[in-house]
């Protein structure tokens, strides 16, 4: 269990004061200007050296995607863009950063801005989060008003600004290419990679985009070294985590763990435990609703974090933990899920657009058992025909919630099968 020495976030519920006074307070912007003087390279290497993997959902290497960008000026300028799109269904963990711990994200977007060479940082706010935008905003004028941010940010002679742009509530929008077009004005449809957004991002400039949560955890790293963050968590997942725990919970909340917890562990240990008991699980849907579900069997030992959950087919993705007790209808909340998918595809990637409309109306008729039992492998069939198969990962989110379905509650499909015939020869009768 972490302790609270090791938190990299100390206000995540607002308890504090969550102004400029209250931020530093807490060690926000101690000593900034100081780690800027250090220069790119060692803030790359030491976030490198950290083992920070994006916290957004994909888990790639921080430091390394930081390195991507051109190490030269090319006369164009460089973009930080830090995605606070947050549309995945059951996370929530981001909103918290931004309404009580923004300083810590502008701090840290600094940090990388610095990094990267990157002058600018827009922050893509999902449009329904109005206060968060607000609370961002104000943070951004306190910084500014400070010198903290601005024409010679700490005093560092760093020019740098920071922007918040709310976005209008597109799920597309939080694939990081998607979110680039909506960013310019244009209607949020992924892009062809390559050209990659270090080589051609935002308005054609060198570009990266990180997660919330992935930046605001950069000046603890910086400032406490690469090696405290190393050692928590195991090998290739290491740090801290923020944890969005939903569903038949007796105390649903967001809370910070260290990584490679046991599942039951931070179930038990921070949301109250599982409604009725651990033995009235059914099944976990480990991290937001694109990744496949786990049953109990595999929730009593299975770890929270990248290597763990890809071990047993499924991920951690932006690790919200979604539980779902006994009484459940798990075909029903499959199904619905699938017409979330179907209902955000920006219908780009014949796949998608078309895919998902089928797996929803074929799982609408699952639910009631109005199928054949060789439409359960159709079903898988198409899942893997839109898996891997689009521009974006939208294609693999949809397909994943009914791949684990298949695997996991297979039996659970042929029973309304065979109660559907059943009930239909009685009728007949």
């Amino acid at each position: 269990m972490l302790g609270d020495s090791d938190r990299i976030f100390n206000n995540l519920y607002g308890f504090k004061d969550t102004s400029l006074t209250g931020a530093r307070a807490l060690g926000d912007w101690d000593g900034t200007r100081e780690l800027i003087a250090k220069g790119r390279e060692w803030i790359i290497e030491e976030v490198k050296s950290s083992g920070l993997r994006g916290r957004g959902g994909a888990g790639f290497g921080a430091g390394l995607k930081w390195s991507f960008m051109p190490k030269e000026p090319s006369g164009r300028p460089h973009y930080l863009v830090i995605n606070a799109d947050e549309g995945e269904p059951g996370t929530c963990k981001d909103r918290e950063i931004m309404r009580s711990e923004p300083h810590k994200l502008i701090e840290g977007a600094l940090l990388a801005g610095a990094a990267m060479g990157a002058n600018t940082a827009y922050c893509y706010i999902r449009g329904e989060f109005r206060r968060e935008a607000e609370a961002l905003e104000r943070a951004a004028d306190e910084a500014r008003e400070a010198g903290l941010i601005g024409a010679d940010a700490c005093g560092s002679g760093f020019a740098f600004d920071f922007v918040v742009h709310l976005g209008a509530g597109a799920y597309i929008c939080g694939e990081e290419t998607g979110l680039l077009e909506s960013l310019e004005g244009k209607k949020g449809t992924p892009r062809l990679k390559p050209p990659f957004p270090a080589a051609a991002g935002l308005y054609g400039c060198p570009t990266t985009v990180n997660n919330v949560e992935t930046i605001a955890a950069v000046p603890t790293i910086l400032k406490r070294g690469a090696d405290w963050f190393a050692s928590l968590g195991r090998p290739n997942n290491t740090g801290t985590k923020l944890f969005c725990i939903s569903g038949h919970v007796n105390d649903p909340c967001t809370v910070e763990e260290e990584m490679s917890i046991p599942l039951r562990e931070l179930i038990e240990t921070h949301a109250g435990g599982v409604r009725g008991g651990w033995d009235n699980l059914l099944a976990v849907i480990p991290g937001g609703s694109s990744v496949p579900l786990l049953p109990k069997s595999i929730c009593d030992t299975v770890l929270m974090d990248f290597d763990s959950l890809q071990a047993v087919k499924s991920g951690l993705g932006t690790a919200a933990v979604m539980v779902m007790d006994k009484s459940t209808d798990i075909v029903r909340a499959i199904a619905r899920l699938s017409k979330f998918y179907m209902h955000e595809s920006c219908g780009q990637c014949t796949p998608c657009r078309e895919g998902t409309g089928w797996m929803w109306r074929m799982m609408e008729r699952f639910v009631v058992g109005n199928v054949s039992e060789e439409e359960i492998d159709l079903l898988d069939e198409v899942s893997r025909q839109i898996e891997g198969h689009t521009i974006c990962a939208l294609g693999d989110a949809a397909a994943w919630p009914v791949q684990g379905l298949i695997r996991h509650f297979r039996p659970e499909l042929e029973r309304r099968i065979e109660e559907y015939r059943a009930h239909a020869a009685t009728r007949a009768a």
